[in-house]
């Protein structure tokens, strides 16, 4: 009847602490992501996304993966992050350790005389082992707790490395965006050299006055100064590059922009997605596992804690007479440490712990709804640009048409050669414009990626 009554009497005080919240195992909490991504303005694939896809298929540029492989092999702030996930890995460790007996080696030693008697020895080789029992979850919340600072490290570690992709994608991208700025811009340059030059034939003649070819050299000038931004803007882009992958200032080898190739249709998949994928979603939930599990310590600290003390050894003084050889020593001691004059401190500690838990919560919330903004206005970045391009390409088009005929109506002498000017700069202006559109589309890819959650090997 008695073991009876001791094996209820344990359910109950088992299922007492679980309904305390003790031993209780996180749970992610309800999230509505069915309009994380607002409202697209084209209809997407809810099956694959774009995240699916490995940086090495999205870039096909050989040159820059070999790049992104030097940035992820070098860069100094992922460095960091992969140590830090050592050190988390460590601090995990040592909280699994945490469960078995803490051993250590006593041996003693010692000299005695009374009078003029005979000068005795004594020696004690013990170990001694300390053993918490892990009754109330103390150890256990700790594990778990440690656990999600190794997530959070391994999240933060991704997403260095995908902010790394990302970035040194997008520099890439700019410096083939301004080198073919600077051939246009070049071209440009010589073809007002050779416009110059025929309008001062004409001024010799008479066909041309003066004011015509000063404005055709301003105009000229203007290239070139918009030419040495341009160049100047290069060596700032590969500085920056190089120093990104952890290299001295140089000029960085690439590609040409018409070469570059990426698809034609994008899928963001569903929302759900972005809360396994993106890493700074991974790591603000992984925060708030922290939190959790550390509400829990909380609680347990109301309870006793119960330890085990056991010592052994050898020893030639187990009484008043000392002997030798010696003879074993053995002792085993239970204690029950229970909190009497810390309640108040426990209580506020608690209360600490539940406001931070609800602060990880908000920031939770809020890094997910800000990853879904993300991805649409990455979208719709992506989708106007594509339009952008087509009518870059058209207006291209008529202007280059509409030189022609200015030019014609120059010779014929119906119009002046300040409308040939113009036809001239709007020209320039609208082909620079469309490899600024090209370069738009692309880093528009490349946002998309990274907001999906995307980077991976």
């Amino acid at each position: 009847m008695n073991r009876l009554f001791n094996y209820i009497s344990t359910i109950f005080f088992i299922v007492f602490l679980c309904g305390c919240g003790i031993y209780g195992k996180y749970k992610r909490p309800d999230m509505e992501t069915a309009n994380l991504y607002g409202e697209l303005t084209e209809e997407t694939d809810t099956v694959s996304s774009l995240s699916d896809m490995k940086w090495r298929e999205l870039f096909a540029d050989t040159i820059l993966q070999k790049l992104i492989t030097r940035g992820i092999d070098a860069n100094t702030d992922l460095n960091v992050a992969r140590l830090k996930v050592e050190e988390a890995r460590a601090s995990l460790t040592s909280a699994k350790l945490a469960y078995l007996p803490s051993v250590q080696f006593t041996p003693e030693g010692g000299l005695s005389r009374y009078g003029s008697g005979e000068t005795s020895k004594t020696y004690n080789l013990g170990l001694s082992a300390t053993w918490e029992i892990d009754l109330f979850g103390k150890l256990t919340n700790a594990k778990r707790k440690e656990l999600a600072v190794l997530e959070e490290s391994e999240a933060y570690r991704l997403a260095v490395e995908t902010q790394l992709i990302a970035t040194i994608a997008e520099s890439y991208y700019t410096l083939l965006m301004l080198d073919e700025q600077i051939a246009i811009t070049t071209e440009t340059i010589e073809s007002w050299r050779e416009y110059i030059k025929t309008l001062k034939a004409l001024m010799k003649s008479g066909s041309a006055d003066r004011s015509t070819v000063n404005q055709a050299e301003a105009s000229r000038l203007s290239a070139e100064s918009s030419l040495v931004d341009l160049k100047q803007q290069v060596i700032e882009m590969e500085n920056s590059l190089s120093s990104l992958l952890f290299l001295e200032p140089g000029q960085i080898e690439r590609g040409s922009l018409n070469n570059q190739e990426f698809p034609q249709e994008l899928s963001v998949g569903v929302p759900l997605e972005l809360l396994s994928r993106r890493p700074d979603v991974i790591q603000a939930e992984a925060v708030l596992k922290q939190t959790f599990y550390a509400t829990n310590q909380a609680r347990s600290n109301f309870y006793p804690s119960i330890t085990l003390t056991g010592a052994g050894g050898w020893t030639n003084s187990g009484g008043t007479a000392i002997s030798n050889p010696g003879a074993w020593l053995f002792q085993v001691v239970g204690s029950l440490v229970q909190p009497l004059f810390n309640k108040g401190q426990n209580i506020s500690n608690l209360k600490i712990s539940k406001a931070q838990q609800e602060e990880a919560l908000l920031q939770f919330q809020q890094v997910l709804l800000d990853a879904g903004g993300e991805v649409n206005n990455a979208l719709y970045k992506w989708q106007n640009a594509r339009k952008k391009i087509v009518l870059d390409k058209e207006q291209i088009e008529h202007l280059s048409m509409a030189l022609k005929d200015t030019q014609l109506l120059m010779k014929h002498g119906t119009i002046n050669y300040l409308e040939v000017l113009t036809s001239r700069q709007s020209l320039l202006s609208s082909r620079l414009t469309l490899v600024s559109d090209r370069n738009e589309e692309i880093q528009s890819i490349i946002s998309l990626y990274h907001a999906l959650g995307g980077g991976g090997l």
